[in-house]
């Protein structure tokens, strides 16, 4: 245990030795229970709040396997079967064909849509938008936005990948249609309550807290846009309950773990993310390889967020990796802590 702890401290260390690294956590458990480690680092904590950003997805995927474990959804169902028409028409224009009635629900969770992400594509690139004005996004916006890029490729093309945020907003948009309720009531009754999360939730007004975000060594706020985000990046945690989450969701506590090893196809995104792979609304990153120079073993299976948030889980080793480093110029930050954490470990 002892040298376990000193590689992991010294993964930490390099990552928040960087420049403009002002705070974080990091918390690392195995399934058993017997083993757990915690790093804090300027203000953050155990229970501080943190942005997950994008391991909400990890959350929409949990809603979609319970409603098609209850027989509400599958994930071959046609997108236009429970989106309005006017939201799918024309979405998928692609060398002069249109494949939007193509789209289906596993395209979305796998990220084989070809759908563009406005977040970092086009002219006006809204992410740094953001970094200068808050701003609030509808998902109908979003929808308008995307239609007005062109897809990367016809739905499910060759096993590519591409990651894109309106594939979950959209799959959020689906879970609120069948649940009849909003994303919040839905994530609440299929995850939060059963786990006795009580620090973790989706902002919906004023008066819900939203931590700030670093930017370089700018400090932002930015409540409206967090709020637009939902169901592909909205929802606040703490590293305690997100180690509690992300148990859960590869032990197969929250929904029947059949459905879960069902969807171990994985697909290539797009070359700036590389070397993770996308699989069932989650990443896949394998440790061995040229990329991490043949040095580690086994992968890592998880997300992070875009905001330096971490949620993986190394089955090699049976250990669970949580935490957030602050610090969105450079999203792959918390990838990288990771893997170095994972790598380290060689036995």
């Amino acid at each position: 245990m002892g040298n376990r702890t000193r590689l992991i401290d010294k993964a930490f260390e390099r990552i928040t030795n960087k420049k403009q690294i002002y705070e974080g956590i990091l918390l690392v458990e195995n399934s058993k229970g017997d083993f757990s480690y915690s790093r804090e680092y300027g203000d953050k904590g155990l229970d501080t709040p943190i942005l997950m950003a994008s391991i909400t997805k990890l959350l929409t995927t949990t809603c979609i396997f319970i409603l098609q474990e209850q027989g509400q959804l599958s994930l071959d169902d046609k997108v236009a079967t429970y989106v309005q028409g006017d939201i799918v028409s024309n979405l998928h224009l692609y060398k002069g064909w249109n494949y939007s009635e193509d789209l289906t629900l596993s395209h979305l969770l796998f990220q084989t849509s070809g759908l563009p992400d406005i977040s970092e594509e086009g002219v006006a690139v809204l992410r740094k938008h953001v970094i200068y004005k808050d701003m609030h996004i509808d998902f109908d916006k979003i929808i308008r936005m995307t239609k007005q890029q062109t897809p990367h490729f016809a739905p499910g093309f060759k096993n590519r990948a591409h990651y894109a945020d309106v594939n979950f907003d959209l799959l959020g948009n689906v879970i609120e249609i069948i649940t009849q309720s909003t994303l919040n009531e839905a994530y609440k009754q299929f995850i939060f309550e059963p786990l006795g999360l009580i620090h973790t939730y989706l902002p919906e007004n004023e008066h819900d807290f939203i931590p700030e975000v670093y930017y370089h060594d700018n400090s932002l706020y930015r409540p409206d846009f967090v709020r637009s985000c939902r169901a592909s990046g909205g929802v606040i945690s703490t590293a305690r309950e997100l180690m509690m989450f992300i148990k859960a969701f590869f032990g197969g506590k929250l929904f029947n773990k059949a459905i879960f090893n069902e969807q171990n196809e994985t697909n290539k995104l797009q070359f700036s993310m590389f070397p993770i792979r996308y699989s069932a609304g989650y990443m896949f990153i394998p440790l061995t390889g040229l990329a991490n120079l043949f040095m580690g073993k086994g992968e890592l299976i998880g997300h992070s967020g875009s905001t330096g948030s971490l949620a993986f889980y190394y089955p090699r080793q049976d250990l669970f990796f949580v935490g957030d480093v602050n610090q969105m110029s450079n999203p792959a930050l918390p990838v990288r802590l990771a893997m170095k954490i994972a790598i380290s470990m060689k036995s």
